[in-house]
């Protein structure tokens, strides 16, 4: 770049920070320690210069911007330690699927696809009976949360606001099926209802519910969440770590299709795969 044309751009990115900090010339050359005169040489339209490496990084320090923006070799204003911190996140993951967190990247997401790997089978598709039994050790306040929170859900994915696809081991299904692994405990009726429900909403919801059931011999997932093409989410327990940084939400994305590619039922099939498990 010209060095006149950084000059300008200098100029006009310093005038733009300064604007939004409510900064004034007089209280940016006390805070950066110079004369109020070097300040108003740098906002100069009709000879614009160029600060020394000192004075740069000074001002964009009192700014609150990065010096790589000021002098044009970036277009996003945040440090470095900024732009990381937005990229990847740690959030709280509570209990329940009523968690605000959840909640409000699911409305984030309105109008993207959602993908999405279940920890265990979908919250978004339990039944009432089903939620009772999990939420058995869970404070009972925290029951109607979660029940109304999945009644909120399904009625949005109902809407057709946004298409939803999920994944999961078929183990998941024959255990909930036999009663077995997380299962263990649960009352024959309270599974094959939970089961059944899966199989309705897969018939009734398709195509914008699609189902694939993977072999997890064969590949594996972690929890995920992906919210359209730029948020995605994986769930550790305790904590959400959340992905915003195109490329990394690109990699799950293409992890979630390769689970898609590799299922060993079909969308179109797992209802009746469902029901042949309870038979």
């Amino acid at each position: 770049m010209d060095k006149r044309v950084r000059a300008d751009l200098f100029r006009n990115r310093l005038q733009e920070a300064m604007s939004h900090a409510g900064m004034t010339r007089s209280a940016l050359s006390r805070v950066t320690n110079v004369d109020r005169s070097t300040i108003g040489q740098l906002l100069k339209d009709d000879h614009p210069r160029l600060p020394n490496a000192q004075l740069a990084a000074d001002v964009a320090v009192a700014l609150g911007v990065s010096t790589d923006w000021l002098l044009g070799l970036t277009n996003r204003p945040e440090t470095p330690g900024d732009i990381v911190a937005a990229a990847l996140s740690l959030s709280p993951a509570e209990r329940t699927s009523a968690d605000a967190q959840l909640l409000a990247w699911h409305h984030e997401a309105a109008g993207y696809k959602v993908r999405h790997v279940p920890a265990t089978l979908p919250d978004i598709l339990k039944t009432s009976r089903m939620l009772e039994w999990e939420y058995a050790p869970v404070p009972e306040r925290r029951l109607p949360e979660a029940f109304n929170a999945m009644r909120d859900q399904l009625a949005w994915l109902s809407s057709g606001v946004s298409d939803y696809e999920i994944a999961i081991p078929i183990h998941e299904m024959e255990a909930c099926a036999a009663g077995t692994s997380y299962y263990k405990g649960v009352s024959e009726g309270i599974r094959y209802e939970q089961l059944e429900f899966i199989a309705d909403q897969c018939d009734q919801m398709f195509p914008r519910l699609r189902i694939f059931l993977f072999d997890a011999h064969q590949v594996f997932s972690a929890p995920i969440t992906i919210f359209g093409p730029n948020l995605a989410v994986i769930y550790v327990g305790q904590c959400y770590l959340a992905f915003r940084e195109i490329e990394r939400v690109k990699s799950l994305s293409g992890h979630f299709d390769w689970l898609v590619r590799e299922a060993v039922v079909d969308a179109r099939n797992v209802a009746s795969c469902i029901r042949s498990m309870i038979a």
